[in-house]
């Protein structure tokens, strides 16, 4: 994909940016314990970050569900930055050793492997929760 912006002009290449995405989802579903709690710190540290705004607390108490939630989306958009660049460069290390051909092979393998992993975490999880 060629892009121009007047004097500035360079070339993306799709199936890079393809499979830095596989990779870093990938890295989400193999860490999504990681991720949430980035996201809710993200979230928390918005949430502290906005009192400073308002001039009483009861002001800022009366919108308190609605900026949690909004805290809690851009926490969530921006939990997966990190994920994105470490993808980048798993899929930039994948590209120089062992080809193209095995960026999206193998992205598409370790997404897989890493969705399976997470949903028997998951499950895990619920069976330890049942017993307790």
């Amino acid at each position: 994909m060629y892009i121009d912006l007047g004097p500035f002009a360079f070339e993306i290449d799709p199936g890079a940016i393809a499979g830095a995405a596989l990779w870093a989802m990938a890295l989400y579903l193999g860490f999504s314990p990681l991720a949430e709690a980035l996201t809710d710190r993200l979230a928390a540290w918005m949430g502290n970050a906005e009192k400073s705004l308002y001039a009483t607390k009861e002001e800022f108490e009366t919108t308190r569900t609605a900026r949690e939630a909004q805290n809690t989306f851009y926490g969530s958009l921006l939990s997966v930055l990190p994920f994105l660049v470490v993808g980048t460069l798993l899929s930039l290390l994948v590209n120089v050793s062992l080809g193209e051909d095995w960026v999206f092979s193998g992205g598409v393998l370790v997404t897989l492997l890493c969705g399976v992993y997470d949903l028997d975490r998951r499950n895990r999880d619920d069976d330890e929760e049942e017993d307790e």
